[in-house]
Order: structure tokens, then sequence, then C-alpha cells
């Protein structure tokens, strides 16, 4: 009952260690993860399609609802957000003058998208999920090119870093994720015991989150290190 809710606090405690250790990333990170926060609310969407975990009170099982998507959502968004930030000291932002003409459809696009492969297709959630935020990601990059580095960098740093917590988790919590997982609705390839969807879902969000601060605020990063 107790690895999913271990799991989601693991993304937590390193949410709070950026957020403590970086007081000019704060803003950012609460910023994002109050919209990230809501996408917990689809868990539904993928129990037990694309996973059935074992939950606090049992709520995944009985409602498609549980508190663990809530605080993982909420912690992923804060984390991707400052990466980039995080790593090359980078937290000043200023305003762009102009807007792109297409702002709007580039940052709603990956919901579009993804209710319209969820409603037109059969394919699992997880895989609509993560073509629409690539799709997305490649719309933001072609409105904003400047954010294109930091969308890159920050996909591949939490795609290790996301990988690296979960064979961590594989360690402490043996066979869970062959237990749990819906190995017959996904591709069944893993890496050190990994699904390869869990690391597609990883660059995918790290790339698109990351720029939804500087994006829907129409800010741009400034060179300033600090």
């Amino acid at each position: 009952m107790y690895e999913w809710f271990s799991g989601s606090l693991a993304f937590l405690v390193v949410w709070l260690l950026i957020f403590v250790c970086n007081p000019s990333a704060r803003k950012e990170m609460l910023w994002v993860s109050s919209f990230t926060t809501i996408l917990g609310f689809t868990e539904p969407l993928f129990v037990p399609e694309y996973w059935n975990p074992p939950s606090l009170f049992n709520l995944a099982q009985r409602t498609g609802f549980d508190l663990e998507s809530l605080i993982f959502s909420f912690s992923i968004g804060g984390i991707i957000s400052v990466l980039y930030e995080v790593i090359f000291r980078k937290f000043e932002h200023r305003k762009l003058r102009t807007i792109p003409s297409w702002h709007w459809l580039a940052v709603s696009a990956p919901i579009f998208i993804f209710t319209l492969l969820f409603v037109t297709t059969a394919l699992n959630p997880i895989y609509s999920a993560s073509i629409a935020m690539f799709l997305g990601s490649l719309l933001v990059m072609v409105c904003r090119r400047d954010l294109m580095v930091k969308m890159v960098v920050s996909g591949g740093v939490f795609l290790l870093f996301y990988f690296g917590l979960l064979l961590f988790f594989n360690l402490a919590f043996p066979g869970y994720i062959q237990a749990v997982w819906n190995w017959e609705a996904i591709s069944g390839i893993t890496i050190m015991g990994v699904p390869v969807e869990e690391l597609a879902f990883a660059f995918t969000a790290g790339m698109l989150w990351s720029s939804v601060y500087e994006h829907v605020r129409n800010l741009r990063i400034d060179g300033k290190k600090r």
C-alpha cells in the first residue's frame, strides 16, 4: 500500500531541497507546481489502463483518484521548471516586448492533441500523453526558439533523474513494477527493469513543463548568472 506513497514523497523531498536551497527559483516552482497538480486529477484515465497501484485508503482501486498522484504531479512540475536555472545558475527573467502571433495555440496544443488521440484512437493513455507533450514541445520551440536549449536540457536531465529514482525504487521494492504495471497494454520493453513508457514520459514532460513559466508569462531567461 505504501510503495506509491513512498515514491511520490521521494519526489516531494527533492522538490523541497531545490526550493530551500534556491530562493530565486521559488516563485517559478510554486507557479508551475500549482498547474501541474491539476494533472493529478487525470489519474482515472491511467488506472487500470496503464497501471493499477495500491494507494492510500485504496482510493485508486475504488475511485481511480489517489492522493499520491497529486503529490507526484505537484513535485515534478516544480522540479522540471527550474532544472535549467539551477544547473546554470540563471534565475533572472525579463519580459519580451512582443508576444508571438500563435503563442496561445502552442501553449494549449498538448491538451487538444491528447484529447484528440484519447477520443479517436485506441492508444494507451500513456502514449497519448507522451505524444501530446512531445508535439506540444516542438510547437513551443518553433514559437519560442530562445527556450529550445532549456527544454532539451531539462528533458534530458529530468529523464536521467527520473530513471535513477526508478532504479532505486526497483531496488527498494523488488517486483513492484512487474506487479503493478499493465504489461498487456504496453510494449513490455524495459531498460534495467524500467518501462520505456516511463522514460518517454519523463523526457517529454521535462521538455514541455520546463517552458511553461516563460512561455505563458512571455518571459525570457536573462543571461546573468547568480
